[in-house]
């Protein structure tokens, strides 16, 4: 009866009937291409009960602008904080949990490095300073007097590479101190007892010195720009393959955060936004971008400056011993989606 019933089908199947069947496949693919949900994973840097990781993320945030863009498509946006910083971020990026990733550079290279299959879809940030903090009254004032000192490094992430690149411009390298692993707060609290003699680390210092805990002696601004840190975001190379309209248009929606931030009319208010998310005293914050434009600070742009300080930072990871094998960043950027972002008007201009 089967056999009976499939010939007759076989015999009056018009060239109709099989477009018409044939189109189920293309439809459920058309389906398919819009995700559930859209995981973004983001370090958390505060030191508070709400989430924070400053820059472009907390205006993304604050002004719902992934939310709204993706509403009316019923896509889900997640935002994933982790407290362990990059090498957690990417934990999470190898096993599929997330399909971008809000990184700072040493983080990011590593992950690459390691074989994530990641691209550079913006850049972040760049130029960001990082201090030197010191015991006070240690007598330490440059990278010199660290020699078979106890210094605090947040291993794993940009802070690391930071380090690493402000030693090399006096000549210098971990091998030359005695460094030990601690994240943003146990470094802190390491130093403010005394238990260590400096630690490399953000604004965060800040708050030590200004309560007597810790002197700073010198930032990457003296060294003329070596030991800062740039930050990025980067893909999935599979999200991007599956869903390319959809990390176009999340580009291009950054790109309105971008903008806001990158006007130095609204300085004051980003202060006031971060600050009260990552419960940091304002001061803090606006001590730390007293010399900045934000213009360039958050500078989207993956442009041959940024590019180069990306592959300064490859190479240096290789020589340290970070990584093991080097790779060319011309080959991990993928600029196509900010390049489509920025062509509108009023988007992100030099």
């Amino acid at each position: 009866m089967k056999t009976l019933l499939n010939q007759i089908l076989g015999a009056f199947a018009s060239p109709l009937l099989i477009g018409v069947l044939g189109a189920f496949p293309l439809a459920a693919h058309a389906e398919a291409a819009k995700p559930e949900a859209i995981r973004i994973a983001v370090p958390d840097l505060s030191a508070g009960t709400q989430h924070s990781a400053g820059g472009v993320v907390d205006v993304l945030r604050d002004q719902k602008v992934f939310e709204e863009e993706f509403a009316k498509d019923g896509i889900r946006v997640e935002w994933r904080f982790f407290k362990g910083a990059g090498p957690v971020v990417n934990e999470a990026l190898a096993n599929g949990q997330v399909d971008f990733a809000y990184l700072g550079d040493l983080a990011a290279i590593v992950g690459k490095a390691n074989g994530l299959d990641t691209r550079v879809i913006s850049a972040n940030t760049r130029g960001v300073k990082s201090y030197l903090g010191v015991v006070p009254g240690s007598g330490i004032k440059t990278l010199q007097d660290l020699k078979g000192k106890r210094v605090a490094v947040f291993r794993g992430t940009a802070l690391q590479l930071s380090f690493a690149s402000a030693l090399a411009s006096q000549g210098l390298s971990e091998r030359d101190l005695k460094v030990i692993n601690l994240d943003f707060n146990a470094a802190s609290a390491a130093l403010a007892a005394k238990q260590i003699d400096a630690t490399w680390g953000l604004s965060n210092l800040i708050a030590l010195r200004e309560r007597g805990l810790a002197e700073l002696p010198l930032s990457s601004r003296d060294l003329a720009g070596a030991g800062s840190t740039q930050a990025v975001l980067v893909a999935t190379g599979d999200f991007i393959r599956q869903y390319p309209d959809v990390v176009g248009r999340l580009v291009k929606a950054q790109q309105k955060a971008v903008n806001w931030l990158r006007d130095d009319a609204n300085k004051g208010a980003y202060v006031e936004l971060v600050s009260g998310l990552a419960s940091y005293p304002p001061g803090i914050l606006a001590s730390d971008l007293a010399q900045e434009s934000l213009s360039r600070y958050f500078d989207p742009h993956l442009d041959a400056e940024f590019v180069g300080l990306l592959q300064q930072g490859v190479d240096l990871a290789v020589k340290e011993r970070l990584i093991r094998r080097g790779f060319q960043v011309s080959d991990w950027v993928e600029p196509r989606f900010l390049d489509a972002a920025l062509q509108g008007p009023g988007q992100a201009s030099r």
